[in-house]
């Protein structure tokens, strides 16, 4: 195995995942307790893999995104920042743009908008 990968393997979930899965749990107001009981592991795991003491198996991972209604997906890195603006556009979707304050696709360098 290259030394990379092995040297990143123990270091517990990156923090934007870990801090994902918190407010996931945050947001359907389950404590540690509960989330372990769903996925049948002790709340001590949970909490452990919360503060990255702990790095779940693959399948520990799943169960734990799934049960907190999120799934992973392998996306090509060049799509990784399409993917992630859909991700916080759907997470916002009151500041999207109206039918009636749409912004055009398109402008010229001043601003203005190629009306076909």
């Amino acid at each position: 195995m290259p030394s990379h990968i092995g040297s990143a393997r123990f270091e517990g979930l990156p923090e934007d995942l870990r801090r994902a899965l918190i407010n996931a749990r945050h947001a359907n107001r389950w404590s540690q307790r509960e989330l372990a009981s769903r996925v049948g592991l002790p709340q001590v795991h949970i909490s452990a893999i919360e503060t990255g003491k702990v790095t779940p198996r693959f399948n520990t991972l799943l169960d734990l995104v799934r049960i907190l209604g999120f799934d992973l997906l392998l996306v090509p890195r060049p799509l990784v920042p399409a993917v992630q603006s859909l991700v916080r556009d759907s997470a916002h979707p009151g500041s999207q743009d109206t039918a009636e304050n749409e912004r055009p696709l398109y402008t010229t360098e001043d601003g203005e908008t190629d009306e076909l």
